[in-house]
């Protein structure tokens, strides 16, 4: 079989951009494209093209390398072995661990954060801007889906705007069990948490309105968004039905992404976003956005 069969075939098992470029390494220096080895125009020579696809490896282990920071396990400021009143207390037990064992989180908290559905755009002012028709029927399919996963919810707090309200309403009804309280939360309003990077050109708020919503949403990711309180014996499920502002922002902030970066994510009316956070400090996020229970023709991103 002749060696530019074999390239072929190498590549087309490998499927990969990887096999291509050290199979053309090796064609390369035996001379196998038709030109003598060591020659300076050679088209194999340099493989601009073929590495331009590559990830940015590091040579030692051909692994994308680490961006240096590392994971902050108080991010919440609530890890039980920097939590001290700065107080010499008295009667210390013999074994000095046990009060800080009795002082450690061992629930797990699931948030489960639900974006308001669709309402109406042309509206006034905020108690005009409420649910449209298949707004409602979106937030019919949501509460529908929370009540088939079989969770025992124990709290649903909601934004205090009026499309949230409305969802938040609508949800409650679908919700097992004895029924799940509501809250409502001024600090999980719709608004500009920070100025996003890259920059839009589609929306630009002013400074004045990234100062003062971004302290507002930032206080309202410290209020819900940290491992459970040492009190609490059995794992939580919790819904907050608020805005795509708020729940992106959220996302980047409890993952120690770029807060910056919210824009970056887009999330349909009515979804779903899970975040689970451990005792231990560490975070997951389970769903992002998930809409996939609504039938395509009722999908909306308003």
């Amino acid at each position: 079989m002749s060696y530019r069969k074999t390239l072929k075939l190498i590549c087309g098992l490998a499927g990969g951009s990887a096999a291509l470029v050290f199979a053309a390494a090796a064609a390369d220096s035996r001379g196998f494209f038709g030109e003598q080895r060591g020659e300076a125009t050679s088209r194999w020579s340099r493989y601009t093209v073929l590495q331009a696809a590559q990830p940015a490896w590091t040579p030692a282990s051909h692994t994308p390398a680490p961006t240096g920071h590392s994971w902050d396990f108080n991010w919440d400021k609530r890890d039980p072995s920097t939590l001290s009143n700065g107080k010499k207390k008295e009667n210390v037990a013999e074994d000095p661990s046990s009060e800080q064992d009795n002082g450690k989180p061992k629930a797990t908290r699931n948030i489960l954060l639900i974006r308001h559905s669709q309402y109406n755009l042309s509206g006034n002012n905020d108690k005009e801007r409420i649910l449209t028709p298949l707004g409602r029927e979106q937030a019919e399919l949501t509460g529908q889906r929370l009540a088939a996963l079989g969770l025992k919810y124990d709290v649903l707090i909601h934004s205090s705007m009026s499309r949230a309200t409305e969802t938040a309403n609508i949800i409650s009804k679908h919700l097992p069990g004895p029924g799940v309280e509501l809250f409502s939360c001024d600090l999980l309003r719709e608004g500009a948490p920070i100025e996003p990077v890259p920059p839009v050109t589609h929306w630009k708020p002013d400074a004045v309105q990234y100062h003062e919503d971004g302290a507002r949403i930032e206080a309202a990711f410290r209020r819900y968004i940290h491992r459970a309180d040492p009190k609490q014996k059995e794992d939580s499920y919790e819904i907050i039905v608020c805005h795509a502002n708020v729940i992106r922002y959220f996302v980047c902030r409890a993952l120690q992404f770029p807060p910056e970066g919210w824009l970056r994510m887009g999330l349909n009316n009515g979804s779903i976003t899970w975040l689970t956070i451990r005792p231990s400090g560490r975070v997951a996020l389970r769903t992002l956005g998930d809409s996939g229970f609504m039938p395509p023709d009722k999908l909306t991103r308003t």
